[in-house]
């Protein structure tokens, strides 16, 4: 079996080989090492529920070893006296070296995540490939500003610079490991940072091809290190470090509000992308051809597993049952399957409990008296499939209305006009993102100013750019992520003002 792509041809066998190569293995000062503990954690193809390799279960003496290393790396001459210009040429290389290695990536994205192959070559791999190159750009541009000090009448010369935060700790999810790990590496790396990431142990193996590349592209040993591990012992480890000037988190909400309380030790930088319950609103005015796939996609692409998944589907009154129609028109089109297959459109959830806990919200949306429109069931006897499932005539007290799943479900409200569906769509813990569907540009303007959500998309559903802030109000977190706001969160501001009068 081959995977087709631009770049290259990629066998089985050769990734294979290199997922074998990754096992009981972290990454630091550039050495791949053991844990100390020479435990490991079992990882596994969610799709066929196979093993497919091993990853170090590391614990604080792994940790405080790689902070250490990055450390030293952070302090040492060979990295904080590099050109900015020398910067942005070593995150375009590597930016090179993943397009080389692009198919690779793509077909360990898939059966670590379980995800469509096709999908990760198509959004996943630019996503990731485009933060390097975007991040490349600002080293050499990312200057302060002089100052027009009045204080006391005398002349002064004052202006500010923006340093690197210094050692960063990274801890990434499970839905999109490789994409939002470079959007952490690449921000820290053009800041001038160094940083020890810890990958989740359901979905570790691009990441560490990731930093394996890194590498060959010439990235300085110690820059960046990979260290495995469950959240609450390795992860909780880099968190609590003395040594670690920042942490950026990806993850649920719950597990944020822990990583505030383990930084408050030294003050940590924090940054955090967390949980959401983003609504999409479909005015009677919408183009409804475009809404139907448009609303589905936007909640059961990978499978629902994407933090700003539109679960809250608010419908107005005069067409509430064409969309609910149309929507599981497109859904009944999504085929469910392993992700290595090509037509597949929606692979598994994560693991086992992951699929548990959505059949229990699903069971729950059908006991507190939601109406199953379409799906509801696991698939198969093998992977952890859910179908696409869509709940109508929900209402906001439902658990499957007010609790993130984080699985392919949606529930479907009726409103009457702008007033009501702006307080229902504000009326939650969350506040990621959202979508408007309408013709009236005036009218979806408006609501976007009114709505709590980090991002609000107009006739469109998760357009991710590098160039664009990606984070959210409320509890989805702290903080943006790329973008000039999310390059400048790796930094810190220092005034510098020199009296000039004699």
């Amino acid at each position: 079996m081959k995977i087709i792509g631009d770049k290259q041809m990629v066998s089985v066998v050769d990734v294979g080989s290199r997922i074998k190569a990754a096992d009981s293995r972290n990454l630091i000062g550039g050495e791949w090492v053991s844990s100390v503990s020479g435990e490991t954690i079992d990882v596994e193809n969610p799709a066929t529920e196979e093993l497919i390799a091993r990853v170090p279960r590391s614990g604080v003496e792994d940790i405080d070893r790689a902070v250490r290393v990055a450390r030293a790396t952070f302090e040492s001459r060979a990295w904080n006296r590099m050109r900015p210009i020398d910067r942005g040429r070593l995150l375009e290389r590597i930016a090179c070296k993943l397009e080389e290695h692009a198919d690779e990536l793509a077909y360990l994205e898939s059966v670590d995540t379980g995800k469509a192959v096709s999908f990760a070559k198509m959004l996943d791999l630019p996503s990731t490939i485009d933060v390097f190159r975007y991040m490349g750009g600002w080293c050499s541009k990312l200057g302060g500003r002089t100052l027009p000090v009045s204080f006391d009448g005398k002349e002064y010369h004052a202006y500010t610079r923006h340093e690197p935060i210094g050692v960063v700790g990274a801890i990434t999810p499970w839905n999109y490991p490789l994409a939002l790990g470079a959007w952490k590496i690449a921000s820290a790396l053009a800041a001038g940072c160094t940083m020890v990431l810890k990958p989740t142990e359901l979905t570790p193996l691009s990441t560490m091809r990731l930093a394996e590349l890194c590498l060959e592209a010439g990235l300085p040993e110690g820059a960046l290190n990979i260290v495995n591990g469950y959240g609450h012992e390795a992860g909780a480890a880099l968190a609590q470090h003395a040594g670690v000037d920042k942490v950026t988190f990806t993850g649920s909400t719950e597990v944020g509000k822990k990583i505030v309380e383990y930084s408050l030790g030294n003050m940590k930088r924090v940054t955090l992308e967390l949980g959401g319950k983003s609504p999409s609103i479909v005015f009677d005015d919408a183009d409804l051809d475009q809404v139907g796939l448009g609303a589905a996609l936007a909640v059961f692409f990978n499978s629902g597993q994407i933090c700003f998944a539109a679960t809250r589907l608010f419908v107005q009154d005069g067409v509430y049952d064409k969309v609910v129609e149309a929507v599981a028109g497109a859904a009944s089109q999504f085929k469910v399957g392993n992700g290595l297959e090509p037509d597949t459109m929606m692979g598994p959830l994560v693991s086992a409990r992951q699929q548990s806990r959505v059949l229990d919200y699903i069971a729950s949306g059908q006991e507190q008296g939601a109406d199953l429109v379409y799906g509801g069931k696991k698939v198969g006897d093998k992977g952890y499939f859910v179908e696409p499932t869509i709940f109508a005539n929900a209402n906001p007290s439902m658990k499957i209305v007010k609790e993130e799943i984080f699985g392919p479900v949606v529930s479907v409200m009726r409103f009457k006009d702008v007033e009501e569906v702006t307080r229902l769509a504000n009326d939650t813990t969350y506040g990621l993102a959202a979508n408007i569907w309408t013709r009236d540009i005036k009218r979806a303007h408006r609501l976007a100013h009114r709505l709590q959500a980090g991002s609000v998309w107009i006739n469109c559903h998760g357009v991710i750019d590098a160039a664009m802030p990606f984070g959210g109000f409320k509890q989805s977190g702290w903080g943006r992520e790329v973008s000039e706001e999310g390059l400048l969160a790796y930094t810190e501001t220092k005034s510098i003002c020199a009296l000039l009068d004699d």
